[in-house]
């Protein structure tokens, strides 16, 4: 039987490993920037200390995200910690998603590539799927809530595009790929619950692994995710 496992992350930000808090790292509060130089300092360890502690402790599907520009170099550090054991997103293309692998990437991670003009383009993801093969992609269906629907976010979640996350798309996506990462960006970071509804209809929409992340909060969670997916959809503490 299924059942939900902890996936864990290495989220960069100007080659240091940080939080996104509320789906934003922009236009900061002052709250906010308290919040994140919090954030900052406890995550002062370089990027391949947290690639080495999951490797040791055979916690696999780890994903590496690079939040913009300035994050390559510690990105390779953290997959030469771990060739072969860690998924890399952030920025992914037809034109250098295999040097991603070569580099040691388990898997590469593609989301606005796919949406030029904020519109999706089943065109690219069929080159990139022809490129790599559908078991070295995974498709970032990162979203945020529009009243009873999730709309798929870009550009560190800040451009809503054209893709609504329900059982259609996603049932067309996985044609070309092997894995799903869904951040519920209006509640990342912010460790004051998951998106409850969002879990239980990948439980009932999805057809191959996924992976939430997004508003846990304590080990409980596992076992909530566990609950309402049916145990399809794993989930990542931030």
């Amino acid at each position: 039987m299924a059942r939900t496992k902890f996936r864990p992350c290495i989220d960069l930000h100007n080659g240091q490993v940080k939080q996104i808090v509320g789906g934003n790292i922009e236009g900061l509060s002052s709250v906010y920037e308290i919040t994140l130089l919090r954030i900052e300092l406890l995550n002062s360890e370089k990027p391949s200390y947290y690639a080495e502690l999951y490797k040791n402790n055979n916690l696999t599907g780890a994903h590496v995200i690079k939040l913009g520009a300035g994050n390559d170099e510690a990105a390779r550090e953290a997959l030469g910690a771990w060739p072969g054991g860690l998924q890399i997103g952030g920025g992914i293309t037809v034109g250098n998603a295999e040097e991603w692998l070569k580099a040691g990437a388990e898997k590469v991670i593609v989301t606005s590539y796919l949406f030029p003009d904020a519109k999706f383009s089943l065109s690219r993801l069929q080159e990139l799927c022809e490129k790599l093969g559908k078991e070295k992609i995974v498709v970032d269906v990162s979203c945020r809530r529009r009243e009873e629907k999730w709309i798929v976010a870009m550009n560190k979640w800040q451009t809503m595009t054209d893709m609504e996350v329900n059982k259609e798309s996603l049932d067309l996506l996985a044609n070309y790929c092997s894995e799903f990462l869904v951040h519920a960006a209006d509640v990342e970071g912010l460790c004051q619950g998951i998106d409850t509804k969002l879990v239980e209809r990948l439980g009932e929409w999805t057809t191959i692994p996924t992976t939430y992340a997004g508003g846990a909060n304590s080990i409980a969670d596992l076992e909530l995710v566990n609950k309402l997916s049916n145990g399809k959809v794993d989930l990542t503490f931030g």
